[in-house]
Parts: structure tokens; C-alpha cells; sequence
């Protein structure tokens, strides 16, 4: 019978009221808590499935603090599929969106000074900030523009493009510019949501975001295809059939009844090693 991680449940139980307490003060309709309940499952059957693959009985420290991010996302998902339908409580979004930003950082450091990083905790977190980076683009694009959808787009489209060109899928090499670049585009997405610049300056934050996205995946693209040999596996160099010695001139090597090589030193050097390569490449003295 397969172990239930108390983790992912308790997090969906904590989705699930919130969503209600969501739908009592704000309101929330039914887009709203069929997208918040369809995201808490998900999220608890793939966290669940993580735990399970890489052996962890229970969640750390760092990975209950992307936990809370996690179901803050929920919340913002569900305000955001109700916004189709009614206006959106802008402030609340905003609040809880910036809040969900300031625990990525808290997450990192905690799983840092408890040594308890991991590579579920790091991939949780990176899809947990690639989701709420779609969902503000959802609706940001609304009054922006769909071609706002592009920033939350990339990151599945370029996963997307590893499933059929293996050169995509090769390891690569950490890049704090490419942190950056991923904490940028939440930031300026919560921006352009709040409403607080005028409508022209807010699609150049919009257009700074994906031109900054565009060069940080070119950049990452442009890396796999030019060490594509290497993560595809070069071949590997022949390896030696023998052993080469430097022979003295006066050494003279010989064949002996066995067919092993036999070079003997002259008389007159000090205890006249003789020296044997046999036919397997191995030496004797």
C-alpha cells in the first residue's frame, strides 16, 4: 500500500478553506472555484508524486515554505478566472501576489541554512513561480494585449521544444543572470496588474519583461546547441592497445618464445633489469 505524505493533503485542505474564505468576502464564482479546487488537486497529486520518486517521507522546511507560496498562487489563480466574469479585486490579487514574491526568496534562504536543498524542493519552486508567472499574464493580457501571454508561455514552450529536439535536454550550466531575469518578470507583471503606471509606460515594463525572457532563453538555447555533441556523448577516445617506454639506445628490445616483448639493459648496467611488456599490455620488471 503506498505511504500518504500528510504534506500535499494538508495543503489542499488549506486551499480549499481559503478558497473559502475567498467566496465569503470578496465573492467567488464558479470559474473561480472550479480553476482554485482543479489547481489544489493537481498540485497535491504531482507534489505526492515527487515525494514518492525521490524517496522523501515528508516535506522540509524550505518545501513547506513553497508549500504556503503555492497555495497563495491557488488563490490568485481562482481571482483570476473569475475576473472573465466579474471585476477583480485588484488590491487583494496584488497583495497576495507580492507576498507569494517575497516568500521565493525565503524559501532559498531557509532550505540554504538548513541544508536541506534538494532537487524536488528546486524544481517545485521553479514551477510554482513559472505558474504564477501564466496566470498574471492571463490577466494582464486581458487589458494588455494577448501578446502578453508570450512571458508565461516561454518557459512550457521551450520545455515543450525538449521533448522533440534531444539537444534541448542537455544539463545547463547555473547562471545568477538567469535567477534574475525570473524574479524580474513576476515583479513587473504585479506591476502592470496594480494599474499604477499609465497605460504606455506599462507595456514598455510589458515589453522589457519579454525582451529580457527572449534574451535569457536565446541565450540558454544558443548554449545547448553549441555543446550539443557533448550532451548528445561524444565518442569516446580509443583506448591505448599497449604501453609506450622510452627505449635507451643501447636497450634492445627482443621477441621472446612466448611472443612478450623483452627489453634487457646491457652488461654493465646497474642490476640489469629486464624489462617485460606481455601481450595484454601489461609491464614486468
Amino acid at each position: 500500500m503506498p505511504t500518504v505524505r500528510t504534506g500535499p493533503v494538508v495543503g489542499l485542505i488549506v486551499q480549499v478553506v481559503l478558497l473559502a474564505v475567498l467566496a465569503t468576502t470578496v465573492g467567488l464564482g464558479v470559474a473561480g472555484w472550479l480553476a482554485g479546487l482543479g489547481y489544489g488537486i493537481v498540485l497535491c497529486a504531482l507534489l505526492s508524486r515527487g515525494l514518492r520518486r525521490s524517496g522523501a517521507g515528508s516535506l522540509g522546511p524550505a518545501d513547506r515554505v513553497t508549500l504556503g507560496r503555492a497555495i497563495l498562487v491557488g488563490c490568485v489563480t481562482a481571482l483570476a478566472a473569475d475576473s472573465f466574469d466579474q471585476s477583480a479585486p485588484i488590491a487583494l490579487m496584488v497583495t497576495l501576489t507580492a507576498v507569494a514574491l517575497a516568500l521565493d526568496a525565503v524559501d532559498g534562504y531557509t532550505a540554504r541554512r538548513t541544508g536541506t536543498s534538494s532537487e524536488l524542493g528546486a524544481r517545485f519552486d521553479m514551477e510554482i513561480d513559472s505558474f504564477l508567472v501564466l496566470v498574471l499574464c492571463v490577466h494582464v493580457a486581458q487589458s494588455a494585449g494577448s501578446w502578453v501571454l508570450a512571458i508565461g508561455a516561454m518557459r512550457y514552450a521551450f520545455v515543450a521544444a525538449s521533448w522533440v529536439l534531444p539537444w534541448m535536454r542537455g544539463s545547463l550550466p547555473g547562471r545568477y543572470w538567469r535567477k534574475v531575469v525570473a524574479a524580474v518578470q513576476g515583479v513587473m507583471l504585479t506591476v502592470a496588474m496594480a494599474g499604477v503606471l499609465p497605460g504606455p509606460l506599462a507595456v514598455a515594463v510589458l515589453v522589457l519583461a519579454l525582451a529580457l525572457l527572449v534574451e535569457s532563453f536565446g541565450r540558454d538555447v544558443r548554449w545547448l546547441w553549441a555543446t550539443r555533441r557533448t550532451s548528445a556523448g561524444a565518442a569516446a577516445p580509443a583506448r591505448p592497445t599497449g604501453v609506450e617506454i622510452p627505449i635507451h639506445p643501447s636497450v634492445h628490445p627482443s621477441i621472446d618464445v612466448t611472443g612478450e616483448l623483452v627489453m634487457e639493459a646491457p652488461v654493465g648496467w646497474r642490476d640489469q633489469p629486464r624489462i617485460t611488456v606481455a601481450r595484454d599490455g601489461g609491464v614486468r620488471v
